[in-house]
């Protein structure tokens, strides 16, 4: 299993719609092959400021299944221009 975690910092006065667009996008990613489960965090300190966590069966799935995917293309265009700056996506697997 492998843990993708991202900060998603979302332009100021957009985060309703960007959290309308994430309920919208959820059904894509969630129908990937390799896809376990994800959540989306919305941070208490921070207005704007989300923590996305995704779980997959392999790295791959994420960077060549879902990104190489027609699915990413319709995830791009539902919330990437949401983010300012743009986030860096990381990946980690469990120890214990």
């Amino acid at each position: 299993m492998i843990l993708e975690a991202v900060i998603l910092n979302v332009k100021a006065g957009t985060e309703q719609d960007f959290e309308t667009a994430f309920q919208q996008a959820s059904p894509l990613i969630s129908s990937m092959n390799g896809y376990i489960s994800h959540e989306l965090h919305k941070c208490l300190e921070v207005r704007g400021k989300y923590l996305l966590l995704v779980k997959w069966e392999t790295l791959e799935a994420h960077t060549i299944g879902f990104r190489g995917s027609p699915e990413y293309q319709q995830w791009k265009l539902l919330l990437h221009h949401f983010y300012k700056p743009f986030p860096t996506v990381e990946h980690f697997e469990p120890i214990l």
